[in-house]
Parts: C-alpha cells; sequence; structure tokens
C-alpha cells in the first residue's frame, strides 16, 4: 500500500487501541518499520490481544520526520480511554484520529469512550494548537478546526 505513495514510511503510529488502528501493525513491523504507542494503548492492546507496538512513551513523543518535528500526544479521554493525537507543527496539521469527527456524522463507536470528558479534550486541543489549518479524522473527509468545533458540539449535547 506504502509503495503507491511514493514515499518513505519510517514510522507507524496508532492513535488508539482499537483494531482499525492496529490491524495492520504487523505488515509494518514485517518490512522493518517502527512502531510507537502511549503506554496506555499498549496496556489496552495487550488486553485485547492485538499487535503490540515496539515502543511505549507516556504522554508526549516527540520525533524528526523527514527534518521536520511531529508531536504524538495524549491530551485527555474521548473516543477512548487513551485516545492520541499527532501533530505537526512546521505545517500546523493535526491528525486527530477517531477522537475527531467528521461535520454531520453521528458519535459513532461509544464502547470504550468517555463522552463527558470528550469535548473538553476536544477543547484543550483546540486551545493548546490554536494556528492549525488542516485537521484529518480518523474516518472521514479532512478540514480545518471546524472539525474541531463540530466535535466540541456535538459532544457537549451529551452532558
Amino acid at each position: 500500500m506504502w509503495d503507491s505513495l511514493s514515499c518513505k514510511v519510517t514510522a507507524v503510529i496508532p492513535t488508539h487501541f482499537h483494531e482499525d488502528c492496529l490491524g495492520g501493525l504487523a505488515a509494518f513491523h514485517k518490512k522493518g518499520i517502527p512502531s510507537y504507542a502511549s503506554n496506555q494503548t499498549i496496556k489496552f492492546e495487550k488486553a485485547k490481544n492485538y499487535q503490540i507496538p515496539q515502543n511505549g512513551f507516556d504522554n508526549l513523543l516527540e520525533l524528526k520526520v523527514g527534518g521536520k518535528n511531529v508531536k504524538a500526544e495524549f491530551n485527555g479521554e474521548g473516543h477512548t480511554r487513551d485516545n492520541i493525537i499527532g501533530y505537526f507543527p512546521s505545517d500546523k496539521v493535526m491528525f486527530g484520529g477517531c477522537l475527531i469527527k467528521e461535520i454531520e456524522t453521528t458519535k459513532g463507536n461509544l464502547e470504550d469512550a468517555n463522552v463527558v470528558a470528550w469535548s473538553e479534550t476536544v477543547t484543550k486541543l483546540k486551545r493548546k494548537y490554536p494556528d492549525t489549518k488542516v485537521v484529518i479524522t480518523g474516518h472521514g473527509k479532512t478540514g480545518n478546526t471546524v472539525l474541531l468545533d463540530y466535535t466540541i458540539k456535538l459532544f457537549t449535547q451529551t452532558k
């Protein structure tokens, strides 16, 4: 799959312990591509018997990719107790994973969610990264900070 992208994948970071993030992890490992995940994600994955990422971190992982800084960080609960986001400061791009919802979508899978904390977590992200230009969801269309606003509103209605 990544061969058709004309790029080199140097690492993979699942955003949470659900199978939609971990299902292909073994294929990356087979190609010698390292994986990273929060220690919380690794703990939850072990309980589910999914493929385990090779490297763990607590709340923040900072890497250099192609000479650019990349952050993977936990900012609070939402879709899961361990959901992290990826942030590319130089491009002002946030990969929100399943924590961030596409406009007009439903709340989705709430099996492991903290619906009370969800809007607070996304509000924290909005304050922490006010210059974000592009937001990528785990499922659905890419957008801008309007996706953060939509997600906040969607889960504020839960309370």
